[in-house]
């Protein structure tokens, strides 16, 4: 049976936010709305250069920023893990990742849509103090585009915030792009991912 997108949408983010991320949604709620080749997996676009039966079917943008906006919820939650993404969860959903898509869609813009196949997102975020959330690469040549990152702050006097921020391949990954930062409180937050 064929669900709607918008309940496809609804589910996946119900399953991530019940299980603060721990559970991956099933692969049919995170497929594309057309069925995949009898060769390739629905996320086989994400983790592996497209299989020459998969290469003739090509994503549009909106459903290349659709799935890759599903993968980063999925990372960022696992990211976050169980202490933390209760508390910063709303603000995070309403603040940083409209502004994430913004960031995917400008990437995607960059590249003919017979290409976007090849753009995948990285697992495995960083637990402990790392700052790694996800990063957009070319699965085809490895190469890394885009590295969303999370970073706490302690500025005196002030309590602990987390400042959300990418990194580019056009500068060496030097800058900071600020995507917004979410306040914790006085308390020093605990290690990512526990």
């Amino acid at each position: 049976m064929k669900l709607p997108s918008w309940l496809r949408k609804t589910l996946v983010a119900a399953i991530t936010v019940c299980t603060f991320g721990l559970v991956t949604p099933p692969a049919s709620l995170l497929a594309a709305k057309e069925p995949p080749s009898d060769d390739a997996s629905s996320s086989d676009w994400q983790h592996s250069p497209a299989s020459p039966a998969a290469e003739a079917v090509s994503l549009t943008r909106a459903q290349f920023i659709e799935r890759t906006m599903e993968k980063a919820v999925v990372q960022s939650y696992e990211k976050f893990g169980r202490k933390i993404a209760p508390v910063i969860e709303d603000e995070f959903r309403a603040v940083i990742l409209p502004r994430i898509e913004e960031v995917i869609a400008e990437l995607a813009a960059r590249y003919p849509e017979e290409e976007l196949r090849y753009l995948a997102v990285s697992e495995n975020p960083s637990g402990g103090l790392g700052e790694r959330i996800f990063h957009l690469y070319r699965a085809d040549t490895g190469e890394d585009l885009i590295r969303f990152h999370v970073r706490r702050e302690h500025p005196p006097q002030d309590g602990y915030w987390f400042q959300f921020h990418y990194h580019t391949c056009d500068d060496g990954f030097q800058a900071h792009h600020e995507l917004g930062k979410i306040y914790w409180s006085k308390n020093t937050p605990p290690n990512w991912r526990t």
